[in-house]
């Protein structure tokens, strides 16, 4: 165990997410993703998991020690509801409360068409499956810098 370090982060994601410079992207997908094939594809081209868990509660870990990139408006992303594009489904908004805690601020998620997101997930540094069963349970978040100060 390691003090201050959510216990969800196993050595592989913080491995990955220690590696990921400023502007990488993360994959963070439900139960229903393609997470293994799209994985394939990605920098580290194999699939990470954080098991047993709904999204909201994984991307709270990551967003423990990921810093959300401030120089691009896509920073975090959503998978849009095939054919309601503007619907946000109950995962989505307990996603954004845990960007907007994770933030100190509102950070509005983008979003992104079904085939264009797994195109973006293909060039994503890495993917972390879930266990999310909930439908459009998949996100895209950008890394950001962390400045010298720790923050």
């Amino acid at each position: 165990m390691l003090k201050n370090i959510d216990p969800l982060l196993n050595a592989e994601v913080l491995q990955a997410l220690r590696a990921m410079g400023h502007g990488d992207r993360v994959v963070v997908c439900d139960t229903n993703f393609p997470a293994d094939s799209v994985a394939r594809e990605t920098l580290t081209g194999k699939l990470l998991r954080i098991d047993n868990v709904p999204a909201p509660r994984a991307v709270a870990a990551i967003l423990s020690v990921l810093p959300l990139d401030t120089f691009v408006d896509d920073a975090a992303m959503r998978m849009e509801i095939v054919g309601q594009p503007g619907e946000l489904p109950d995962v989505q908004r307990e996603v954004q409360a845990e960007i907007d805690r994770a933030e100190g601020k509102s950070w509005p998620m983008g979003s992104i068409e079904r085939m264009e997101f797994y195109e973006h997930a293909k060039r994503s540094y890495c993917v972390i499956a879930t266990g999310e069963r909930r439908f459009y349970g998949c996100f895209i978040f950008r890394k950001g810098v962390v400045a010298p100060d720790g923050q």
